[in-house]
């Protein structure tokens, strides 16, 4: 019964990230190195998500300090534009 819920739920995480390529493949502007995630290794997944982070972060600072837009970000600063 495990196998089988286990299977179930790999094929919908194989699905979804199928589609999820495919949007990001679609979108015009979109970073195509973001496809294949699952193939980084941790280090690089948590750089990432930190990266993803101090964006929003730096997003959310320009929206209520228009001044401070042309400041880079850490994440741009470190290549991840």
């Amino acid at each position: 019964m495990v196998f089988l819920i286990q299977n179930t739920q790999n094929r919908d995480a194989k699905a979804m990230h199928l589609k999820l390529d495919e949007v990001i493949r679609a979108l015009k502007g979109a970073r195509n190195q973001l496809v294949d995630l699952e193939d980084l290794s941790d280090q690089e997944l948590k750089k990432l998500e930190e990266h993803f982070n101090d964006y929003e972060k730096s997003r959310t600072r320009r929206n209520t300090h228009p001044q401070k837009s042309s400041r880079l970000s850490r994440a741009e600063k470190r290549g991840f534009n």
